[in-house]
């Protein structure tokens, strides 16, 4: 169906192009009654107006802000992480009768096209950024284009940009004294990518605080996020002569996977295996036994960094956030380790 125009108002008003213009803009030059005549006509035709017109104007702006998630879109579907950032995100922009544009790719150089095209086409007012890399290409890039933009994560690596963290070291660290004061010494952390900046700040923390705990057998191994990969580590984990006694994941997808192995492989848990889950979700709590996981308040997470980045597009100072802290959420897969 045609998009309603202005010609469209004009002609079922019996008005000029000019006194729609006027009344659509909230200009002086039409009486209040044609005003409220011509709004009424242009809400029953359904008329909005185009961004392009939007980013044309004074203001300059589109109503609308990105989010590019560089994942999988097979994985990305079922990771509760991101549908729940969205919804957040979501959330706070229908307040304000702002839109989002996702983009979905699986390569880093793409993702860097869709900025570059988002800016030159004025698609978006901003942007969000997820997934903050080390030696980040995006953070520079933004800055060249000018395009307001607002981190979720950093802050170290996140440049001039606003950015919104968590303190992940400190929910690493509890997660670690956990497990060692059920006696587990021998304990494995399955984490994200390591070009990833949390995936490096949550293993340093990792280290630290198994050295700490005087745990001189406790190592790391990189995954990549998914159930697959989640799979794949676990049993090789599992079938070590040395097997840990206690997991610790970096998201929920790879933690669920993991216990699939454990089952398969006839490791009961929690009396053989401790599991514990980055990112608690409703997988998390359905699962049996139910995993033990660092909860973190995500949607409060997407409305944040969306009202950050409508404060950064306005061109208000920012400094940086620090969203609550995760919290550990002991549950039944996790257990004393048995002698």
């Amino acid at each position: 169906m045609r998009r309603p125009t202005i010609m469209d108002i004009a002609k079922a008003a019996g008005v000029s192009k000019g006194a729609v213009s006027y009344a659509l803009n909230d200009r002086p030059g039409v009486s209040k009654a044609t005003r409220a005549r011509i709004l009424a006509i242009a809400h029953d035709l359904g008329w909005a107006p185009s961004s392009t017109a939007r980013a044309l104007s004074p203001g300059g702006r589109v109503g609308a802000l990105g989010l590019v998630v560089d994942r999988p879109a097979h994985s990305l579907g079922v990771e509760p992480f991101f549908m729940q950032l969205v919804s957040g995100i979501e959330a706070e922009l229908a307040a304000t009768g702002m839109d989002l544009l996702l983009q979905v790719t699986e390569d880093a150089d793409a993702e860097l096209a869709v900025y570059r095209r988002w800016a030159a086409e004025r698609r978006v007012d901003g942007v969000i950024l997820v997934d903050l890399r080390v030696d980040d290409a995006r953070v520079a890039l933004v800055e060249d284009l000018a395009l307001p933009a607002v981190v979720l994560g950093g802050p170290d690596g996140a440049g001039t940009l606003p950015c919104l963290f968590s303190d992940d070291a400190a929910s690493m660290r509890e997660v670690v004294h956990y497990l060692a004061a059920l006696g587990h010494e021998r304990i494995a952390h399955v984490c994200g990518p390591g070009d990833l900046v949390h995936s490096r700040v949550r293993s340093a923390a990792f280290e630290r605080a198994a050295a700490e705990a005087g745990l001189h057998q406790a190592f790391t191994i990189e995954a990549d996020y998914t159930g697959e990969a989640g799979t794949r580590t676990t049993r090789k984990l599992l079938a070590r002569s040395d097997r840990p006694t206690a997991l610790v994941y970096d998201n929920d997808l790879m933690a669920v996977a993991g216990l699939g192995v454990a089952r398969e492989m006839g490791v009961d848990v929690p009396s053989r295996l401790s599991i514990v889950a980055w990112e608690d979700s409703v997988l998390c709590q359905l699962v049996r036994p139910s995993l033990t996981a660092v909860s973190r308040d995500v949607p409060f997470c997407g409305g944040e960094v969306a009202r950050m980045l409508a404060l950064a597009v306005a061109a208000e100072p920012l400094e940086p956030r620090e969203a609550p802290r995760g919290e550990l959420h002991p549950r039944a897969s996790t257990g004393p380790r048995r002698a």
